[in-house]
């Protein structure tokens, strides 16, 4: 299976980097991301959590890395049950 949305991160050096979207959803008013580095399902890859940070106003979103661990904790529980119905195994 193929992630079919794909997202494509500007880092702050210019470096663009693509990850594809395995989940998202909003708490409290700020939308998250669960993505991955890998497009296949069948590849292990890395998962990443990302947080909104961009304003309402603005057309482009902006993200950032989740990086606090007890928010990382937090969310991570969530996206495990928002994923328990897929076929997709996260692992700590």
């Amino acid at each position: 299976m193929t992630q079919e949305e794909k997202i494509t991160l500007v880092t702050d050096t210019g470096e663009k980097v693509e990850f594809y979207v395995l989940e998202e959803t909003r708490i409290n008013g700020i939308n998250y991301l669960l993505v991955t580095d890998s497009e296949e399902e069948e590849e292990e890859g890395d998962c990443y959590i990302l947080r909104d940070h961009s304003d309402e106003k603005e057309q482009d979103a902006a993200y950032e890395f989740v990086e606090k661990d007890e928010e990382l904790e937090y969310l991570f529980r969530i996206f495990t049950e928002l994923m328990s119905d897929s076929d997709v195994d996260l692992c700590r």
